[in-house]
């Protein structure tokens, strides 16, 4: 499959940011989606062919709808659709509150719900696209302090192999990535310098993800489980 369109949401840094850069070096035209335009723009700056820029809520299905309209208008249908848009609060699951509860929610599970659903009418007409999945370590097991974290993410897990399942026969593929923590603004404030420095390169994490979601004969890869060394 010539992938000439990719859209990837939270594409203002982090993996997102990698993702892009490199599906941009491959010939790619890059839609970087996100909330954050000044982010989105510096990451612009970066790539090496052609982009454009759309300041997008993914967790607002009507924001998604004309931003995917948007994009098949200016430069054509989706081949690729990365959701990579992700909100992490870690706590005690009783110190969470209704509007941490409501934003992992809504930007991690119904985000990449509602992008996916405005991709796919476009890509069964043509019987041919990918969507990859950005899921985490949280959406296989349980951890402390990100109880709700990972239940937005086993949501997303359940939701990428049910999709595996309804379009095992078409030329859709769906590929989930299932990753530790990597060095990225997601984890500032968080965690500190030193644990950061054992942490995966984003880089690193995309060339594995672009490597395992190849269109390759007489195999599929459905997902991967990629995790810190310590």
């Amino acid at each position: 499959m010539d992938i000439k369109v990719v859209a990837i949401t939270g594409a203002g840094s982090g993996l997102g940011a990698s993702l892009a850069k490199k599906y941009s070096e491959m010939g790619s035209h890059v839609c970087l989606l996100g909330r954050n335009a000044s982010k989105l723009n510096r990451v612009a700056e970066q790539l090496t062919g052609s982009y454009s820029i759309y300041e997008t809520d993914v967790s607002s299905k009507g924001e998604v709808e004309k931003t995917v309209a948007s994009i098949k208008e200016e430069v054509g249908p989706i081949d690729l659709l990365i959701n990579n848009a992700g909100l992490g609060v870690f706590d005690l699951a009783e110190n969470l509150t209704e509007e941490n509860v409501h934003d992992m929610i809504d930007i991690n599970l119904k985000g990449t719900i509602f992008c996916t659903q405005e991709v796919l009418p476009s890509m069964k007409e043509r019987n041919e696209g990918l969507i990859i999945n950005i899921v985490s370590t949280a959406g296989v097991e349980g951890k402390v302090t990100e109880s709700v974290y990972c239940a937005s993410k086993f949501g997303v897990r359940g939701f990428t192999e049910s999709l595996v399942k309804e379009l095992n026969d078409t030329g859709i593929r769906v590929f989930g990535a299932y990753m530790g923590g990597m060095k990225s603004p997601f984890w500032e404030g968080i965690l500190t310098e030193e644990r950061m420095k054992n942490l995966m390169d984003p880089d690193d994490i995309a060339d594995i993800i672009i490597a395992n979601a190849k269109v390759r004969k007489n195999l599929i890869v459905t997902e991967v489980i990629i995790k810190n060394k310590i």
